[in-house]
């Protein structure tokens, strides 16, 4: 009698036992969740704190992009574009020259950007570029999106290490893993970095940068890293913009 009354007092004890562990793996596995959303969200916070950091200036070294001052570096010769106002234009940029290329709407500045370029052909006269030449277009489209952004820059740069291209792009404040982020995961802001870090950390180094209105649809954030990046350009720089406070 005594032993069943053992093993029925025993009885609840094991189910409150096998409870009291399930509840404790539940705990644990929520705790598991949590943990790894907390670092989430810190590595988010870490991320936005990085992007809106006063001292988050993009300070690259491009030693290479230097052109000496007396250099021819762009030659227009009675040059008229396929679309545009633009007739007979002649222009010889030496050395590490910066031109803005001003108007309105529709009279030809993207047009003769495309035909320096090489990417729209001319219908008359013509445009050599005597240095390595790289054009940053409005639309961003240098960027494969299937692609990280460190795969990205090493397809413009052949024959540049990946530790190489790692520290550069750091430098363009994708840090770590970040660099390893598809691009097209990336915001708005981190897409126009990433852009531009694949055309001004291009091989051969470019030498004549043009750019196509490029502070169109930037937060104030990423007009600052542009600004920062174009301070460490030391070739020629043709750029259209209306953005005359960037200018």
């Amino acid at each position: 009698h005594s032993k069943k009354m053992d093993a029925q007092r025993r009885a609840p004890r094991i189910v409150a036992g096998e409870r009291k562990r399930s509840a404790q793996e539940s705990a644990d596995k929520l705790r598991g969740v949590h943990e790894e959303r907390l670092s989430e969200a810190r590595e988010r916070r870490e991320e936005a704190a990085d992007a809106l950091r006063n001292d988050a200036e993009i300070r690259v070294s491009l030693p290479h992009t230097a052109v000496p001052a007396g250099r021819t570096v762009l030659s227009l010769r009675a040059l008229r574009p396929r679309y545009g106002r633009l007739r007979e234009g002649d222009l010889h940029v030496h050395g590490p020259e910066r031109i803005a290329l001003v108007g309105r709407n529709g009279a030809g500045k993207t047009t003769l950007l495309r035909t320096i370029a090489g990417t729209l052909p001319a219908l008359s006269g013509e445009a050599t570029a005597h240095v390595p030449l790289r054009f940053l277009p409005q639309r961003l489209d240098v960027l494969d999106e299937e692609l990280s952004i460190a795969e990205n820059v090493a397809r413009m740069a052949p024959g540049v290490s990946d530790q190489e291209i790692r520290s550069q792009l750091a430098r363009f404040l994708f840090r770590g893993a970040r660099a390893a982020q598809p691009a097209g995961t990336l915001s708005g802001g981190e897409r126009f970095r990433a852009a531009l870090a694949a055309t001004m950390l291009a091989a051969p180094a470019p030498q004549l940068l043009m750019l196509d209105e490029p502070t169109n649809n930037l937060d104030l954030a990423s007009v600052r890293h542009l600004s920062g990046a174009l301070d460490s350009f030391q070739g020629a720089l043709l750029i259209a913009s209306h953005d005359l406070a960037f200018l």
